[in-house]
């Protein structure tokens, strides 16, 4: 029982992430480049070839050098290390 709690409180953890990403992409204001960065980020987030914990590890680590961007927005990067967040919470 303990085992599904955890697989269901993963995959509502990555659907947040997700969904905060692409609140990310549909901002206007959100720089074309990281625009495209964070796409790809979600695209490689919603593909099962790995497991949840190894997609959520490397997307991780991919924000980290998204949110570097001298060019981005505060508060942008905000909503990123919101995903991180909920990202970090995911564990197998």
């Amino acid at each position: 029982m303990l085992k599904m709690a955890d697989e269901t409180q993963n995959k509502q953890a990555m659907k947040e992430a997700i969904d905060t990403l692409n609140l990310i992409i549909s901002t206007n204001s959100t720089p074309k480049t990281i625009k495209k960065s964070i796409t790809d980020l979600v695209t490689d987030l919603v593909k099962e070839e790995y497991s949840l914990s190894v997609r959520a590890a490397n997307t991780i680590s991919l924000l980290d050098d998204v949110t570097q961007d001298p060019n981005m927005p505060s508060y942008v990067r905000t909503q990123l290390w919101q995903a991180v967040s909920k990202l970090e919470s995911i564990r197998e």
